[in-house]
Formats: structure tokens, C-alpha cells, sequence
């Protein structure tokens, strides 16, 4: 049986994820792994897809716009605090930060997330500005 688990939101960022964004990981358990990612003004992400989870986010901060598509379904919502979205397996995904306000948000992963390998770059909506391009 794990241990109980209890974590603060670190002050800097602990890794880039694949897509760009600043990551700052907080707490796992079998099922899932949970984390804290921003993007900056104006940053648009690399388009990515997952090998093997899937994600459930929740935007804190900022506004933008994010992209998704998948067996030939695409589409673009706008994302601001109090919005949540799902990135189903195989999902391409890509999103940008649009005003002067950082784009934050959690994510949920399941299972959790195994390492930088786990997410491959794909042709995207939009150029990116940070992030791995290929």
C-alpha cells in the first residue's frame, strides 16, 4: 500500500515537457500522475501525440486556444481559467497562449507519465515557438 502523499507547488519549473511548456510535477499513484505546466505570452506548443496515456486538464490562468485531432476529427476551443478538456490516447494536440498572461494549467495523466519518450512529434495547427519540432 503506498504511502500518503503531500506535495507543494514547486517555485521553478522542474523539466520542459515535449510540447514546451514548464513543468512542475506534484504527486503519482499507480492509476495516474498529476502536474502543474505553463506556457508563456504569446508561446505557441509543438504539436505532440501520446504513445500511451491519456490526459484530463484544467486551465488556471491565462487564455489561448487548443487544438485537437484524432481519426479524422479536428477541432479548436478556446481555453481559459474554469476550462477543462480531455486528451484521449493517440490525440494530436497543440495549443497557444494568446495575450500578456501566462497560460497555466493541471493535468491529470494515466497512467502515469513515463518519460520524454512517451509523447512524438506531429504536424500541428500552428508554427511552434518552443518546444521539440521534430
Amino acid at each position: 500500500m503506498p504511502d500518503f502523499a503531500t506535495a507543494r507547488l514547486p517555485l521553478e519549473p522542474v523539466a520542459t515537457a515535449p510540447d514546451g511548456t514548464d513543468v512542475r510535477t506534484l504527486l503519482a499513484l499507480s492509476g495516474g500522475s498529476f502536474a502543474h505546466f505553463v506556457l508563456a505570452p504569446g508561446k505557441t506548443s509543438a504539436a505532440v501525440a501520446h504513445r500511451a496515456v491519456e490526459e484530463i486538464w484544467y486551465f488556471l490562468g491565462g487564455r489561448g486556444e487548443m487544438w485537437r485531432k484524432q481519426d479524422g476529427r479536428e477541432q479548436v476551443v478556446p481555453v481559459a481559467p474554469g476550462v477543462s478538456l480531455t486528451i484521449p490516447l493517440g490525440t494530436s494536440f497543440q495549443f497557444r497562449c494568446l495575450g500578456d498572461e501566462p497560460l497555466a494549467f493541471l493535468a491529470i495523466t494515466m497512467p502515469p507519465w513515463p518519460g520524454a519518450e512517451e509523447a512524438y512529434p506531429v504536424a500541428g495547427k500552428w508554427e511552434p515557438t518552443v518546444g521539440s519540432t521534430g
